[in-house]
C-alpha cells in the first residue's frame, strides 16, 4: 500500500464510519493494542487478506487520532504476528498527515494448504478465527476440520461404516454396478467380483465404504438417518410464511433411499409442486405448460448437492434442504466449496473433488458425467428460458443454490376464458387441478382459481368455509 492509497483509505473510512470485511481499525493513540490475534487470524484465513489501520478511533465516530509511536507500534505488532501459526508477515505503511501519524499493517492471506492460521497461545481449536462482515468470529470445529480435510486429502466417502458388511448391500444393485464397471473398464473384466470389490474399495477390512452404502444399499438411512433430503413448499418468500388457511407448508416430505432414489424422488417432488404457466391456443385448443424452472437445471442442482455435500462425521446429522418458495427454489447442502475453488470460479475452473469415489461411481452408473459441466448447464438452461441468473452462496460450512422464477403475472386471457367456461358447471378442487394439469391441488386453487373468486368471476358454493372439502366453484353468469 502506498501512502497515497493509505490516505484514500482513511478518507473513505471517515465517510463510511464502518469497518469492512477487509479493514479493521484500531486507535493506538495510547499504545499498541494488546490483542490482535483474532484479527490476524481471520485476515490470514480469507482469500483477500486484510488491513489493520492504526490511528482511527472507532468509538469516536472513526475520528483520526494518530498513533503514539510508529516505530514502537510496528515492533509490537510484529511480535504478535510471530505468535501466530504459521507466522504472519505484515507489510507496514506509515503516513504523516496534518500532524498525525497513521500506520497500516497489510495482512496477507496464507495458502489454503496452511490454514487455519491460529494463535499459538490458544491452540488450533480455540485460536482460529474467521472474518464475518466487520467482525472476527471463532471458527467452528467443522470449519477447522474442513481445512484439515483438504490439507491431508481426507476422503470421507471412503470411510468405513462399522455396522455394514458386504451381505448388507443390495445384491442386484451390486451386481449391476460391477457389470457396468467391467463394461466401462475393460482391464477389470478378467478379475473376479471379489477382487474388484477389494480393489475399488467397496469393502476394506471387512467393512463397507460409505460411498457404496450411499449407492448400493436400499436404505442408507438405517445407518445414517439424516443423510436424506428435507423437502418442503413454503407459501411465501421466507420460512415461516403462512398460507391463506394458516398452513406453514403446502407440501412437506422427507426423502430417503440411496442417492439415485433420492434424486428421482426429489425431482418428482419439484415436478409436483412447481407452478406452470398454462397457455391454451384459441384455435387448436392445445394446451402448453411451461414449468417455473427448467427440469434439466433442477436435476443438476440436486445432483450437485448429493454428490458434493460433505459426508464427514461432522455433518452426517445434517440433511440436504430443498425448499420451494413462492418466488424461488433453494437447495442447501452441508459443506461449503471445497479446496481452492471460489464462487466467482464456479463453472470456469476445474475444482478439487470432495468425494472422488462417489463421483466416479455415479459416472459408471451413467447418473453424472463427472466432467464439471453441472454449473454451466444450470446457467445455460436458466438463460435459455429467460430466467434470472442462478445465485450461488458459500456460507460458513454450507453451500446453497437459488433459482428464481418469473414474477407472478395476471392470468392469461386464454386461460381465463377456458376456466370460466369450465366452471359453468360447478367444479371441485380436484377437478380444477386436473383441468389445469397440476398435481398440487392447493397450489392450483390458490394461484389460478382464488384470484378469480376475489375478482368476482367465480363464486363459492360455501363462502363461509372456503377450505371445505364440499366446496364447489361456479362461474358468475353475468361476469362470464
Amino acid at each position: 500500500m502506498t501512502t497515497h492509497e493509505l490516505q484514500k483509505l482513511i478518507e473513505k473510512l471517515k465517510i463510511l464510519c464502518s469497518e469492512t470485511q477487509t479493514v479493521e481499525v484500531k486507535s493506538a493513540r495510547e499504545g499498541c493494542p494488546t490483542r490482535l490475534y483474532d484479527t490476524l487470524s481471520s485476515f490470514s484465513n480469507q482469500d483477500d487478506g486484510g488491513v489493520i489501520l492504526f490511528g482511527i478511533d472507532e468509538k469516536n465516530g472513526f475520528a483520526p487520532v494518530g498513533v503514539y509511536d510508529a516505530h514502537d507500534l510496528q515492533k509490537r505488532v510484529n511480535e504478535q504476528c510471530k505468535e501466530m501459526e504459521p507466522a504472519v508477515r505484515p507489510l507496514f505503511t506509515v503516513l504523516e498527515d496534518r500532524g498525525l501519524v497513521f500506520v497500516s499493517a497489510e495482512i496477507p492471506a496464507i495458502d489454503i494448504s496452511e490454514r487455519p492460521c491460529f494463535y499459538k497461545g490458544k491452540g488450533r481449536m480455540k485460536g482460529s478465527w474467521i472474518r464475518v462482515g466487520d467482525s472476527d468470529e471463532p471458527m467452528s470445529d467443522y470449519e477447522i476440520y474442513s481445512y484439515e480435510a483438504y490439507r491431508k486429502k481426507y476422503q470421507d466417502d471412503l470411510r468405513e461404516v462399522p455396522r455394514v458388511t458386504l451381505p448388507a448391500l443390495n445384491q442386484p444393485l451390486l451386481d449391476a454396478y460391477l457389470h457396468a464397471l467391467k463394461m466401462e473398464k475393460p482391464n477389470l473384466s478378467s478379475l473376479s467380483n471379489a477382487q474388484i470389490i477389494e480393489l475399488i474399495s467397496i469393502v476394506h477390512s471387512g467393512k463397507v465404504a460409505l460411498w457404496a452404502v450411499l449407492l448400493l444399499s436400499l436404505f442408507p438411512q438405517a445407518y445414517f438417518p439424516q443423510l436424506s433430503i428435507i423437502a418442503c413448499v413454503v407459501p411465501g418468500t421466507q420460512m415461516g410464511s403462512l398460507g391463506s388457511s394458516g398452513e406453514r407448508f403446502i407440501d412437506n416430505k422427507r426423502i430417503d433411499g440411496n442417492i439415485p432414489t433420492m434424486l428421482e424422488e426429489a425431482m418428482n417432488f419439484v415436478r409436483a409442486n412447481m407452478r406452470r404457466k398454462t397457455v391454451i391456443d384459441g384455435k387448436t385448443g392445445r394446451r402448453t405448460d411451461t414449468p417455473d424452472y427448467p427440469l434439466s437445471a433442477v436435476r443438476e442442482v440436486l445432483l450437485n448437492a448429493l454428490v458434493h455435500r460433505d459426508y464427514s462425521v461432522h455433518t452426517e446429522g445434517m440433511p440436504i434442504q430443498l425448499t420451494l418458495f413462492s418466488d424461488r427454489m433453494e437447495v442447501r447442502n452441508p459443506g461449503g466449496l471445497y479446496g481452492r475453488l471460489r464462487i466467482d470460479q464456479l463453472g470456469k475452473a476445474q475444482p478439487d473433488t470432495r468425494n472422488p469415489a462417489l463421483a466416479t461411481a455415479l459416472e459408471v452408473m451413467r447418473i453424472t458425467e463427472n466432467r464439471y459441466s453441472g454449473i454451466p448447464t444450470i446457467r445455460r438452461e436458466m438463460q435459455a428460458v429467460g430466467l434470472p441468473e442462478p445465485v450461488f452462496e458459500d456460507d460458513r460450512g454450507s453451500f446453497s443454490v437459488r433459482l428464481y422464477r418469473q414474477p407472478e403475472h395476471p392470468i392469461a386471457k386464454d386461460l381465463l376464458t377456458s376456466l370460466l367456461s369450465f366452471c359453468r358447471t360447478p367444479r371441485t378442487r380436484a377437478e380444477l387441478a386436473e383441468f389445469l394439469g397440476m398435481k398440487s391441488v392447493n397450489y392450483a386453487i390458490k394461484t389460478y382459481v382464488m384470484p378469480l373468486v376475489e375478482s368476482g368471476h367465480i363464486a363459492l358454493s360455501l363462502p363461509m368455509t372456503p377450505s371445505s372439502s364440499k366446496q364447489r366453484f361456479t362461474t358468475v353468469s353475468d361476469r362470464g
